[in-house]
């Protein structure tokens, strides 16, 4: 059985739209693409005038170095994001097929379900944020086309095993695709489970430059994914989804020099992090602090609500996720800078202190 009996049948046979980047390379006058023949007055030689790449052929190259992939491997979207999306609707029939999530979890699974008007499996992770592994394989049905993974999870920061990856792979063989989302791996001190890909076609890893890269602004996500994937998703994918500046940028962070910065600058977020973590347990009201192997804190804090509009008042921007049903009472902080971390800290002792006095 290949991975792409898995698919909608119609999006197998689609004749995809063929841009005019991608039908002609090379040549030195561009009069195929009814693009203006000049540059805007801010170019700034960067060729703004001219349509992108649909897959930038070094940007993927320099991907495929960073995650370990093969070429034929990688996808380049616009963050994680599009790439949830494309295999929601490539891989999801409409009031048929379903998809499996363990909240509480990274939100975008369901709302490209939701867009798609795919029904959700929902596999709550353990009370210890853990992930079901059972359960997950219990709740499997026919329906179900995508399971998502999150390692380490948003917003609770913990990390899936390797070995719980590869069990879920072997067991949803020829029955679903696995997507593990590893947008905070670089954090983790981990190896990505990108080195399972060539022994399970439908496995499916999601990374990101938005994080740990610093480029959030930039827009820029990758899934790798088995070639036949890749080819599928692209057959859905808008003509020209990077932006010539965003692939620069995203090239521009890719060299050494900049990687070096970025190894150092990863390892300084993971002692400030631990350092939080530590302080966090020592204010009154802090009732609990999950363990995080990404670049934030979850923590359980009395009178969560009124303390995080309290620092936002003083200008401080923390996450409430107390929607999360198992995760009512807490907030969740993203690593800043060290003093941006103990303005934040000051706050909430205060209003730890505030709170038991009223």
């Amino acid at each position: 059985m290949s991975v792409l009996d898995l698919a909608r049948p119609e999006i197998v046979a689609l004749a995809p739209y063929s841009s005019a980047r991608m039908e002609a390379q090379g040549g030195a006058i561009f009069l195929n693409a009814n693009e203006s023949p000049w540059p805007p007055p801010q170019d700034a030689g960067r060729g703004l005038n001219r349509y992108p790449e649909p897959q930038p052929r070094a940007l993927i190259d320099a991907l495929a170095r960073l995650y370990g992939a093969r070429a034929e491997q990688v996808l380049v979207g616009r963050g994680s994001d599009e790439a949830i999306d494309l295999l929601t609707r490539a891989f999801c029939r409409a009031g048929a097929d379903a998809v499996l999530i363990s909240p509480p979890t990274f939100g975008m699974y369901a709302v490209c379900a939701h867009t798609q008007d795919v029904a959700i499996v929902e596999v709550p992770l353990r009370a210890d944020f853990s992930l079901d592994i059972e359960a997950v394989l219990a709740a499997l049905t026919p329906a179900v086309k995508l399971v998502f993974v999150c390692s380490p999870n948003n917003p609770s920061g913990g990390l899936v095993a390797p070995t719980d990856i590869e069990r879920l792979a072997e067991a949803l063989g020829g029955r679903a695709l696995l997507i593990v989302d590893e947008a905070y791996i670089e954090y983790a001190q981990a190896a990505s489970v990108a080195t399972l890909l060539d022994r399970y076609e439908n496995l499916g890893v999601l990374r990101t430059l938005s994080k740990a890269w610093a480029l959030a602004g930039a827009r820029i996500g990758a899934l790798l994914a088995a070639p036949e994937v890749i080819a599928l998703l692209r057959r859905i994918m808008a003509p020209y989804p990077l932006p010539t500046p965003s692939v620069q940028a995203a090239l521009a962070a890719l060299e050494p020099a900049a990687q070096a910065q970025t190894a150092a600058r990863i390892a300084a977020t993971r002692l400030e992090r631990e350092r939080i973590a530590a302080a966090l347990a020592l204010i009154p009201g802090v009732r609990k602090v999950l363990p995080s192997r990404a670049n934030f804190i979850a923590f359980a804090m009395d009178a969560a609500p009124a303390v995080c509009a309290r620092l936002l008042a003083q200008g401080v921007l923390l996450r409430d996720i107390g929607r999360h049903a198992q995760l009512a009472g807490f907030l969740r902080l993203s690593i800043g800078l060290s003093e941006e971390n103990n303005r934040a800290l000051a706050l909430l002792a205060a209003a730890a202190r505030d709170e038991a006095a009223a």
